[in-house]
């Protein structure tokens, strides 16, 4: 019953229906199908990873500012030691660049002390004070004012368009249903859930919840009543490449009640990021920028790094953040109900996912799910679009045997036009240009489309009726 369903999805019972396709729930139907589960993933857009998953900072966290003694400190602390293992696997992009937490202000280095206490608490060690004259050594454009800094050296930064797609395709190659356009109408259990879907209904013994931004509905809709998810806006500036080189670590600021704060990161296909801001909105599908966020974001980079300004700004996007009245993941297993609710999952989420996935295997599985880990098989190998990794332009061997790897469409970001063709024919093939961007990078760099949009949309268009 694998594969990708954007009709009416198979009628048979599953052992599992997930609800999500975005990191977590992508991470999860992997995770089961590799124990031998018949997994359906249930997402009501028309693609893996387009929704939360793929608007955020993309930091590969360690846990070491997580509240000490959380379900968060614990999955995000062993989701690093998951993720880096995975991504080095399957050629997730990925980068170890270290983070400096700085302290502006008596009070904020005065806190740097609680912070690296929690970080031991949270099983890091490896945090260590830097002072002011060291930390100016370290990071030549940072603003002046800085009292000194808390080092996190294996803080990094990761992919999270390719972390979704490889756990989804890995999913979908062992045997997991892939629903799309497949938004949840109602669900309700007579001895196994029945759940009603835009594109019908889908059976499954058991429910597991990582419906991110509509959690707290789906919850409802099982009886749960929980918690409930507010949005919590995050506007983000992205800068031209040439700005990379100001910078050596991710820029953290000390946290506040609310928020991790402003931060200046690179990213691993060479831009830098400043943001987020933390806004709590209403409407969980606004995801618009607003005049507000984007000048508070100015102010934040000019008072952290103000050479970042004098360089372009290539986009600016906004990520929801599912928050809830508990800073804490809604991660629950309901034994008597065959349902794990995986909601209220934020920042970390990428991080955490496969050790989330893991926690929900477990747990399952104690709730009565036969499984049973079967051997790896996979020999998925994700395309390389970081700049660590060497793209295909840059390999003589694989254009010389096929020409089409040496044909450049999108010049910004060095898209060729096999690159295209490839995403276009995968296993989870996109629909749209937003899909095909996170796959290939396309239409992501200084033109943002403006000379390669109409090709590519009609290379889209074509390779996909030939499929």
């Amino acid at each position: 019953m694998g594969g990708v369903y954007e009709g009416r999805p198979p009628s048979a019972p599953f052992d599992v229906a997930i609800v999500g396709a975005g990191v977590v729930g992508s991470a999860i139907a992997r995770e089961l199908t590799l124990y031998g589960a018949s997994c359906v993933l249930i997402e009501a857009g028309p693609d893996v990873g387009a929704g939360t998953s793929k608007a955020n900072t993309a930091i590969l966290h360690t846990g070491f500012d997580a509240k000490p003694g959380t379900i968060e400190a614990k999955l995000v602390a062993r989701g690093y030691r998951l993720l880096t293992a995975y991504a080095e696997d399957v050629g997730i992009p990925m980068e170890r660049t270290g983070a400096l937490l700085v302290a502006w202000n008596p009070e904020q280095h005065r806190a740097l002390a609680g912070i690296e206490a929690a970080a031991v608490e949270n099983g890091y060690r490896d945090a260590r004070p830097v002072g002011q004259d060291e930390l100016y050594r370290r990071e030549l454009a940072l603003a002046p004012g800085a009292t000194g800094a808390l080092e996190i050296p294996d803080e990094g930064i990761v992919c999270p368009f390719t972390t979704t797609l490889a756990c989804a395709t890995e999913a979908v190659e062992g045997g997991c249903a892939l629903a799309l356009n497949a938004s949840v109408i109602a669900i309700e259990r007579k001895g196994r859930f029945r759940v009603e879907t835009a594109r019908g209904e889908i059976d499954a013994h058991y429910l597991v919840n990582a419906a991110g931004l509509h959690s707290d509905e789906v919850d409802a809709m099982v009886g749960g009543r929980r918690f409930t998810v507010t949005p919590r806006r995050g506007e983000l500036i992205v800068f031209d490449k040439l700005a990379r080189g100001l910078l050596t670590h991710t820029i953290l600021p000390v946290p506040t009640a609310k928020t991790k704060g402003v931060l200046v990161a690179p990213t691993v296909y060479g831009n830098v990021l400043l943001g987020p801001t933390a806004d709590d909105v209403e409407s969980k599908d606004d995801r618009s920028t607003t005049a507000e966020g984007l000048a508070a974001l100015i102010r934040d980079g000019e008072r952290i790094m103000p050479r970042l300004l004098e360089h372009e700004v290539t986009a600016t996007y906004v990520g929801l953040r599912a928050a809830t009245e508990d800073r804490d993941y809604q991660l629950a297993i309901d034994a008597e109900r065959n349902y794990a609710c995986a909601g209220g999952i934020r920042s970390t989420g990428i991080t955490a996912s496969l050790a989330i996935a893991e926690h929900v295997r477990e747990g399952l599985a104690d709730a009565g799910l036969a499984l049973a880990e079967r051997p790896r098989e996979t020999t998925l190998r994700m395309p390389s679009i970081g700049e660590l990794q060497r793209r295909p332009y840059e390999r003589a061997e694989l254009i010389e045997r096929d020409p089409d790897f040496g044909r450049t469409v999108c010049f910004c970001e060095r898209v060729t036009r096999g690159e295209l063709r490839d995403a276009i024919q995968g296993p989870i093939p996109p629909v749209d240009l937003d899909g095909l961007r996170r796959r290939t990078r396309v239409l992501m760099g200084r033109c943002q489309g403006f000379f390669c949009g109409a090709e590519v949309e009609a290379i889209l268009e074509r390779d996909a009726d030939r499929v």
